[in-house]
């Protein structure tokens, strides 16, 4: 979402804060109180004194709109008149022109007393030409219409606003002398604080300007650009955005929501009617709307009870909490007639069908006993990667719960399933298979009642807005673009350039020209500045072609001349830089940014200057466009497969433009279901402005002779539709335009609601779908009743062109094949191998990363410990508390032993020797053996070997000590019975006191007090109490067979844990010599003997 509603209290503390530091004309101080449900009431007046020493004004803060004639403003009040005020309305629910809502935010301030006179009105808007400053010398609650009284002018994109222009174009009616200077003044800089501060929309009513005042805004209203925050979000502070008055978000709404912010891909749900028939879980922005409006369209919109999507790919794990939400809400009431959940979408990019069905069918399973006693049908219709896999899960899925679960894909025309599923339509009889034939057409509907106006004779039509034109293209010596026909972005000639390191894009461009024929690869270099230049491999074909990618632009563009198309897929942070960039270079007509979140003014800076330079800019917000046969931009038409059904591989009669980029699948589908296809399409984007609008490419269309018919596909928000009824009133466009603008479904909202993309919300009577398309069907397009009528008027519009002769058909092409990529037909199961390994430690495939069967997750809630993750990770299983707190004090008490070990020596010479953490660390890891650190193994194995023979711990060291051998676990240099290691004090007494059985311990002690008794040093060192403790741990814990507890010391996980632990002490030493800079270490030679074998 873009423009985003603020509370009047943050505008205000915004415009005080700014005006304070920047502004050329100062205001008053700025006072201001905000009160919810949680304020402490007690320390108001303590911290505000004012409220007690002056008239007040009390007022809720919740985007609601006349509040003055709703009652809701209470004028020159004391503190205690207000605050009663305030309480008697806190957390009350109250009905504003239809709207019901819960008063919950209040803001107070001082009382401005002023005469009629002292009023006027300031807004500004922005508008895709720049921004539009409205003025009136009059203001208040009965100001009236502003468009109708208001003066305007239009500041354009990067141009800033003089008092002295505001004074002689806006303040004209506003008598000369102090107050008009003033005025003047404080509105050039209420500009320059609403564009610095992306602002896209702001009011001020009243605005009082006066000789004793000066000048205090009353009301003021506003909404931010929230894309922009990543610029300016430290200026903004801690934003809050409340929802429209009427829209307090519910428990599962905010629990969506909280799922939403977690992943990258997008999570929206809004509950409309939690006692509705009709419930929808549909994929895709645009999809969501055109499935609510068809739900609304034939008069159950009354019966919608949600509104919300899911897309971006989500895991299993989202979708499943998505449905498991869905399902539960719907299920808590029924209805005699039962209900129905419709599972629908477009056709996917590259979403694997089949593995987000995955978690919805967990979920329908999951509560298949509250579906049953609901009466729940579900309705699926599906298309994309996979989507026969997916489909036929589903329908297997109703055949196991015993829930009805009616299954169509793609042939299916997108909406046709509401009409199924409301009983208005006999659904086809698909049997067993998804794919039986199945109409585009809706049956109830009569073809020639979706035809609004005869097909006139399509006429030579004005040159339209084309890319930088023939002559300008030969004044740069960019011949090639000359040669190039003006109402064509793409040919089969066409090379690009691709921004941002994205292989994927690159390879299904590259399938999409071999299918196509091309001889050589669309895409000639890739740009990425973040590494030096090199060359990426791509398949073409069967075969292998190699890319180049270049740091530096200029690079790319001197080496590859004929480049004339930018594919930018920067981020929203760096596009607006790389597209100024690109716009230098005079060989690029057409550049095509994907990168949603552009904030607005970046956006119109681009458009401005691409216009100046005659460059085609197609988002952002975009999948990108296709001329079939010749070029498709990124991702657009989706996988292979996709392509080949839709028939892109070669041009049609039709071309369309189209908002959303998700939708331009279906379209492509939907198109050459009832035609002879595509002939070119482009997505303009989802945002409020793209690059270009539909009227820029319908009349490219109209001047491209191969282009039979038009299609557009619009949506709620902005006013661009209205340019096409110009044009064809104007006769600039005569070929037949079938239209339709989604958003139909927005009277049935008794608040203001965004739709999926940021351009997606009507500002007015004129920017609703409903508006656009009667004044389309007035112009002279074909205009369905409904989207699900979309299909069957274009074949109807087809049909009668054929019949005409204005199109003439011809014999299908084979259908072309390309090698199926390994990776993904593995995914399809139609191909297996070997794999090179097997791991049971962990898995990092899923929604989080999971040790040993346990989510990492659950570690932390379950405060495992790094004991426990050893247990999961060396043993693969939990472990008692007492002994993973076991491991936990090994790591601790073997992490180092001083500078003078072997491993440490080590460490500390190769740390001198100017070698890196790595080298350092294996250099003393390297002396861990026999003689240091590496006795625990032979210490368990000995000991308790020695043990399961039942030798007695006498006969154990007799037999030690006749074959001449050292017994592992025993002595010590330093430390004796007189000098005990504390270290093994502290794990012997906690295993004797916490392991269920320490029957190996215990015969060490014993075997200890033979050997000392022999000499004071021979005692359970360290490594003898670490090996026989661990061997009573894995065989006393229960966890363990036998044979198990074995084979794990037979393993090395006992040197192990010395192995880590003391790791961090030779970390430890290495950060130490770091930070004392010390130099190469030299031995002394007086700590040397040197002998000459000779003597």
């Amino acid at each position: 979402m873009s423009q985003k509603s603020i509370y009047e209290f943050s505008g205000k503390q915004l415009l005080a804060k700014w005006f304070s530091q920047n502004a050329k004309i100062a205001l008053p101080d700025t006072k201001l109180v905000q009160i919810t449900p949680e304020t402490d009431w007690s320390t108001l007046t303590e911290k505000h004194p004012w409220l007690l020493t002056q008239p007040l004004v009390a007022k809720p803060d919740q985007l609601i709109k006349r509040r003055g004639k709703a009652g809701l403003i209470k004028l020159n009040a004391s503190w205690q008149q207000a605050s009663e005020w305030i309480k008697e309305r806190m957390e009350k629910e109250i009905a504003v022109e239809g709207v019901h809502g819960v008063l919950d935010h209040f803001i107070v301030e001082p009382f401005q007393p002023h005469a009629q006179s002292e009023e006027f009105y300031v807004s500004i808007i922005s508008v895709r030409e720049g921004d539009l400053v409205y003025f009136y010398h009059e203001g208040g609650v009965d100001v009236g219409d502003v468009d109708e009284k208001a003066v305007k002018l239009l500041v354009r994109i990067d141009d800033t606003l003089s008092a002295q222009t505001v004074e002689e174009k806006l303040l004209v009616q506003v008598a000369a002398g102090a107050v008009r200077t003033r005025l003047a003044q404080f509105i050039a800089d209420l500009f320059e604080f609403y564009h610095t501060m992306f602002f896209s929309y702001l009011e001020i009513n009243p605005l009082v300007v006066s000789n004793e005042h000066g000048i205090v805004p009353l009301d003021l209203a506003a909404k931010l650009d929230q894309t922009a925050e990543f610029e300016v979000g430290e200026k903004w502070g801690k934003m809050e955005w409340p929802a429209p008055f009427g829209r307090r978000a519910t428990r599962e709404e905010r629990y969506i929501q909280s799922l939403d912010e977690k992943t990258g891909a997008s999570l929206k749900l809004t509950v409309l009617n939690p006692n509705g028939r009709v419930w929808t879980m549909v994929a895709g922005g645009g999809a969501s709307v055109v499935y609510a409006d068809t739900i609304t369209d034939l008069g159950f919109g009354h019966e919608l009870s949600n509104y919300g999507e899911y897309s971006g790919d989500p895991s299993e794990a989202l979708t499943y909490e998505y449905a498991k939400t869905i399902i539960d809400l719907m299920t808590r009431t029924q209805r005699p007639e039962g209900k129905v959940l419709i599972i629908g979408g477009g056709i996917a990019n590259f979403t694997n069908v089949a593995e987000t069905f995955k978690g919805i069918v967990r979920a329908l399973t999951g509560n298949k006993d509250k579906l049953i006693a609901t009466g729940v049908q579900v309705w699926v219709r599906r298309g994309g990667p996979n989507y026969q896999q997916g489909l036929k899960a589903m329908r297997q899925c109703g055949e196991h719960i015993g829930v009805p679960i009616h299954v169509y894909g793609p042939e299916t025309h997108i909406t046709s399933v509401v009409s199924y599923a409301l009983g208005l339509v006999p659904p086809p009889d698909v049997g067993h298979h998804h794919h039986a034939a199945a109409t585009t057409a809706v049956a109830k509907a009569d073809v020639s009642e979706a035809i609004a106006n005869p097909v006139p004779t399509p006429a030579p039509a004005p040159a339209p807005l084309t890319p930088r034109s023939a002559a300008a293209a030969a004044a740069t010596g960019d011949g090639k673009a000359a040669a190039k026909e003006a109402f064509s972005l793409f040919s089969k000639d066409t090379v690009c350039a691709v921004y941002g390191m994205q292989p994927g894009a690159v390879q299904n461009m590259l399938d999409f020209d071999h299918v196509c024929g091309r001889k050589t690869p669309s895409v000639s270099a890739m740009i990425y500045p973040f590494s030096g230049n090199h060359f990426q491999k791509f398949y073409w074909g069967a075969s292998e072609v190699l890319i180049p990618v270049y740091q530096k632009m200029e690079e790319a563009f001197r080496r590859h001349p004929a480049i004339d198309t930018l594919v930018n897929f920067a981020s929203f942070r760096s596009v607006f830089q790389s597209v100024t960039e690109t716009l230098q270079y005079s060989q690029i007509r057409t550049i095509a940014i994907i990168a949603e979140g552009v904030p607005e003014n970046r956006t119109k800076s681009i458009i401005r200057q691409a216009r100046e330079k005659g460059v085609v800019i197609i988002g952002p917000a975009t999948v990108g466009g296709i001329a079939p046969g010749c070029f498709r931009i990124g991702n657009t038409g989706g996988m292979i497969d996709n392509i080949i059904s839709s028939k892109l591989y070669r041009p049609g009669s039709v071309a369309y433009v189209s908002r959303s980029g998700g939708m331009s699948n279906e379209l492509n589908n939907i198109v050459s279901r009832n035609s002879d296809g595509v002939c070119e399409g482009v997505a303009i984007g989802g945002d409020r402005y793209p690059g270009t609008v539909f009227v820029d490419h319908l009349l490219r269309y109209e001047a491209n002779p191969r282009v039979k018919m038009l299609v557009l596909l619009g949506e709620v928000g902005g006013v661009d539709e209205y340019d096409v009824c110009e044009a064809i009133k104007s006769g600039k466009l005569t070929k037949p335009l079938v239209a339709w603008c989604m958003g139909t479904c927005a009277s049935i909202f008794a608040y203001e609601v965004q739709f999926g993309h940021a351009g997606a919300l009507a500002r007015g009577q004129m920017e609703t779908a409903a508006a656009k398309n009667a004044a389309m069907r007035a112009a002279g397009a074909h205009v369905p009743k409904s989207f699900e009528d979309f299909g069957s008027t274009i074949r109807q519009v087809y049909t009668q062109l054929v019949k005409q002769g204005t199109i003439v058909e011809t014999a299908e092409p084979d259908t072309p094949t390309i090698p199926m990529d390994y990776s993904w037909a593995q995914k399809l199961g139609l191909i297996r191998k070997p794999t090179s390994f097997i791991t049971t430690v962990s898995d990092e495939r899923g929604e989080e990363l999971v040790y040993a069967g346990v989510p990492i997750s659950r570690v932390f809630e379950e405060d495992l410990g790094v004991g426990g993750v050893i247990a999961l990770l060396w043993f693969k299983r939990r472990l008692p508390r007492y002994a993973t707190k076991f491991i936990e004090m090994v790591l601790m008490l073997c992490a180092d032993h001083g500078a003078a070990v072997a491993g440490a020596h080590n460490t500390i010479v190769t740390t001198r020797a100017g070698k890196d953490l790595i080298d350092s660390l294996v250099a003393g890891l390297m002396t861990i053996g026999p003689r240091f650190g590496g006795a625990i193994d032979g210490a368990a194995q000995q000991f308790s070997q020695s043990y399961d023979k039942g030798w007695s711990p006498k006969h154990f060291v007799n037999e030690m000590r006749n074959s001449g051998e050292l017994i592992p676990g025993i002595g010590h240099r330093v430390k004796s019975v007189q000098n005990p290691d504390k270290r093994v004090t502290l794990l012997r007494d906690y295993a004797l006191r916490e392991f269920p059985n320490t029957d190996l311990l215990k015969y060490a002690l014993e075997v200890e007090k033979l050997t000392t008794a022999k000499r004071a040093t021979l005692i359970l060192n360290v490594d003898g109490c670490i090996g026989t403790s661990f061997v009573d741990l894995l065989r006393g814990s229960g966890c363990f067979t036998r044979e198990e507890a074995d084979s794990f010391i037979d393993n090395g996980c006992l040197n192990g844990l010395f192995v880590l632990a003391r790791s961090i002490g030779l970390i430890g030493h290495y950060l130490d010599q770091k930070r004392l800079k010390q130099p190469l270490y030299r031995h002394p030679w007086d700590d040397i003997s040197y002998f000459d074998d000779a003597q």
